[in-house]
């Protein structure tokens, strides 16, 4: 059999054909080349339409198809991975009612903010783990508060990996990774928060129907198994957001192992069995893919909302030409600490691990004479280092201490200068693994639909590239408290 995996991010989607008798990935590509746009018509918003999804779906599964490298009939079972945190709404017909609001809108923080204050005395915490922040039963409250008259047409609200395998099979339906994602899972009743719904004055009629992690999600429609030529028997069999996902992609499942990825957003993802949870909210514990009522383990987050996407802005503004293999070439011949340059990669909407505040990202120190494009490079991708710092010293606070921390080999872990200042300012040491969400999407499809014998089976084929030992430490940690003090001045 044959397991196709898509990775629906925020810039593309990628997709990959996996082999589940050999483990061998057949082939990979995404849609579009160019990435895709971002939507803000105000200040703090962040919005997609969940159309345009669909339709570069399909054209990532066409160009893959095209390449000639495998018979598409012969795919039996999808996994799809998404962009988390986000809201897509539908009216009884499927359409959607409005722009998905996306995970770096900013509009709902009021509206959480004043949820927990309210909530608060009846033990959030304790039961959801997480404040509501504007994660999307906050965004769906914003949606009910300002734009009532589309708020009457939902018929059922979903995050965007359900909306994608609505797409395939026309069911509207999603699991407790992904509804705790929403902060919509209550871990005490191990069940849909009515505490929040409630609250927020949500019926429980616009939830989708719940199923686990690995199942079947629905099998494809006909007209849609013709028109990407797959056969009417595949089924989508496995569904989780892009950072549980990516753990899964590094065969992180158990207490105690750790996951981190650097895309458009970063992240740092520890799986721990205990129910733990920051009382700030500042890093959030979720579901993991693995989670069941006799198996507690969840998946605590550091998010930070600009890493990859200020490497692209800087890349974008200053690179005249430049590949970021080039950018990252040059970068390297920067020493340590960039001559001075400060950046704070924050200009991407509310921070949590900042307590929602909105920073917004600053340069410093530029100096005319001395310093040029190359070192600008570079401080972007150390100060997407200390961020990382700034999350993991959040983390430690929760009992969380990472010895070695896995990554896939792509995006900002593909670029030197930042695998030697991520491991340098962390004194963490960073395993790299040629992986990515695509993959591990195939690989959850393969688990859903049981087409492996064991865990074990379904990693054989994951290969280690490299391992980054931390180096430096002491200078780092210096210009770790440099950068500290400039981010304080701006809190």
């Amino acid at each position: 059999m044959l397991l196709l995996g898509i990775d629906l991010g925020t810039s593309s989607i990628k997709v990959s054909v996996l082999d589940a008798q050999t483990n061998r990935r057949i082939a990979s590509t995404q849609y579009p080349d160019k990435e895709a746009a971002i939507l803000s018509e105000q200040t703090g918003w962040a919005e997609q339409d969940p159309r345009t999804w669909w339709t570069y779906t399909k054209a990532a599964i066409q160009k893959l198809n095209s390449l000639g490298l495998y018979n598409p009939q012969h795919i039996g079972a999808i996994g799809i991975a998404y962009q988390m945190h986000g809201l897509v709404a539908v009216d009884k017909a499927h359409d959607p009612i409005r722009n998905a609001i996306i995970w770096c809108d900013s509009r709902a923080v009021a509206i959480g903010n004043e949820a927990m204050q309210a909530l608060q005395a009846d033990g959030f915490l304790r039961s959801h783990l997480n404040s509501p922040g504007n994660f999307t039963a906050s965004k769906l409250a914003w949606v009910k508060r300002y734009e009532p008259a589309l708020y009457d047409k939902i018929y059922k609200f979903m995050l965007p990996g359900d909306y994608l395998s609505m797409c395939f099979t026309g069911e509207i339906n999603s699991n407790s990774s992904a509804l705790s994602e929403g902060i919509l899972w209550d871990f005490q009743e191990n069940a849909v928060s009515r505490t929040l719904l409630s609250y927020y004055g949500i019926s429980e009629e616009l939830v989708p129907d719940i199923v686990p992690v690995f199942s079947n999600y629905g099998r494809i429609k006909p007209q849609i198994a013709q028109e990407l030529n797959l056969s009417t028997e595949a089924f989508v069999s496995y569904k989780a957001g892009d950072q549980p996902n990516n753990a899964l992609s590094l065969n992180v499942f158990e207490p105690g192992e750790v996951a981190a990825t650097a895309g458009t957003s970063g992240v740092i993802y520890a799986v721990t069995d205990q129910l733990t949870y920051d009382k700030e909210s500042r890093v959030n514990t979720f579901a993991h893919i693995n989670h069941e009522q006799d198996n507690t383990n969840l998946g605590v987050l550091l998010c930070i909302n600009g890493t990859g996407i200020q490497n692209s802005w800087i890349k974008k503004i200053t690179a005249r030409g430049h590949d970021y293999f080039k950018m990252n070439q040059l970068a390297s011949d920067v020493s340590i600490g960039s001559d001075g340059i400060r950046v704070l990669p924050f200009g991407n909407g509310a921070e949590r691990m900042l307590n929602n505040k909105i920073v917004q990202a600053h340069i410093e120190n530029i100096d005319f004479v001395r310093h040029d494009d190359a070192h600008l490079w570079r401080a972007a991708q150390e100060g997407i280092a200390f961020s990382f710092r700034y999350g993991l010293d959040i983390l430690k606070e929760n009992g969380i201490t990472p010895k070695v921390i896995r990554a896939g080999h792509a995006n900002l872990f593909l670029s030197p200068v930042f695998q030697q200042s991520f491991a340098g300012v962390t004194n963490v040491s960073v395993e790299l693994f040629d992986n990515d969400g695509s993959v591990g999407a195939a690989i959850g499809a393969g688990l859903g639909a049981q087409v492996f014998s064991s865990r074990s089976d379904a990693f054989a084929g994951l290969e280690k590239h490299a391992t980054i030992e931390p180096s430096h430490v002491g200078l780092y940690d210096e210009l770790y408290e440099q950068w500290k003090d400039s981010l304080n001045r701006k809190l």
